[in-house]
């Protein structure tokens, strides 16, 4: 099935052999990084995924806002949060399309890991022209074969994460419009916009191999704006690595949600998403890797109670827009506790 991607091979392999982060013939973190911190069988974690509670799924359809991404006005940055972790950047009359998943499901499979009734209102046709698709890493939440392979007309140019190529390029894109990156590595793409990958603490892999591709994150900047795109991380020395490189930003999208005590070394606790954020130096935090997706067994809503609370105690300025809902930079952050109005 195509939808699995294709490992990197030949000259594409070479390149990634080249990189300081492959050894042993796979990519890795700059710590240790244990996938599992559990002793329990492996049978039994299973077997508590595939039983998940009712609570990881909203009781009703989740609201949203309809916005005309073709005609985003005024003169300051926007960002329109589509659940999960895909996200429209639109700032100097470009537009940056962050990790998009609209197929309905965050897998291979249409009937696994489906999305919640709501999430989905917006579609690869709502989409403007892409100047910019960004994709962190290979994993199926946030690289979906059906969405990427309908952007592909739309999309001037692909930034991802070294290795990923192998399966774009297999999916039908054009090499000469995708730009790999390894961490630290830097790119200005036009007179006006700048993009540079840094490392997350994560994994990769579509398939039964792992590691083959690399996972980052992303910094963005467009004219005096700065953005830091978050991917999947575990909490780690890099956020305030690359705070003090890159930061301040003017609003960082880190995930708070899908995580476990046994997965903490590759997904943040909310808590740490806050911590994350003031290592970042940015002036405010948009969560995101939540509320569209039950990929974890806590509650649907928990990480957004739980990231609000730690970062009114720590008064970090954060955003909590409905899907569709617009930010604009400087001039607007949503802030109304809409999962409240679900239950």
């Amino acid at each position: 099935m195509k939808a699995f991607g294709k490992k990197p091979t030949g000259e594409e392999l070479e390149k990634v052999k080249l990189s300081p982060n492959y050894n042993n013939d796979i990519f890795n973190n700059l710590h240790d990084t244990p996938m599992m911190t559990s002793e329990s069988p492996m049978i039994k974690q299973i077997w508590r995924f595939m039983n998940k509670p009712a609570h990881t799924s909203p009781p009703n359809e989740l609201p949203s806002v309809r916005t005309d991404l073709r005609n985003i006005p005024g003169d300051k940055p926007v960002i329109v949060w589509f659940g999960h972790s895909s996200y429209l950047i639109h700032v100097n009359g470009k537009n940056i399309l962050v990790d998009p998943v609209f197929s309905g499901h965050a897998s291979p499979f249409s009937f696994f890991a489906k999305s919640f009734p709501g999430s989905d209102v917006y579609s690869v046709d709502d989409m403007p022209a892409i100047d910019v698709l960004i994709i962190t890493h290979d994993h199926y939440d946030h690289m979906d074969y059906e969405t990427i392979t309908k952007l592909k007309l739309k999309t001037s140019l692909v930034c991802t994460s070294l290795g990923i190529e192998a399966t774009l390029s297999y999916w039908g894109f054009d090499k000469n419009k995708i730009i790999e990156f390894d961490w630290w590595n830097e790119k200005q793409i036009d007179e006006n916009m700048f993009l540079a990958a840094a490392p997350a603490r994560h994994f990769s892999g579509r398939s039964l191999s792992r590691y083959k591709t690399l996972w980052s994150s992303f910094v963005l900047r467009a004219g005096n704006y700065s953005f830091y795109i978050g991917a999947d991380s575990g909490y780690d020395t890099h956020f305030k690595q690359i705070g003090d490189k890159y930061g301040p930003f003017d609003i960082a999208m880190l995930e708070t949600g899908q995580y476990n005590e046994d997965w903490r070394y590759i997904h943040m606790m909310p808590e740490q998403a806050v911590q994350a954020a003031i290592d970042l130096k940015t002036k405010v935090l948009l969560p995101v890797h939540w509320a569209k997706f039950a990929l974890a067994l806590h509650p649907w809503d928990e990480p957004i109670k739980r990231v609000v609370s730690k970062a009114k105690e720590l008064k970090v300025p954060i955003a909590t827009p409905m899907i569709g809902e617009p930010i604009i930079i400087d001039k607007s952050y949503p802030h109304e506790q809409w999962w409240l109005t679900v239950s």
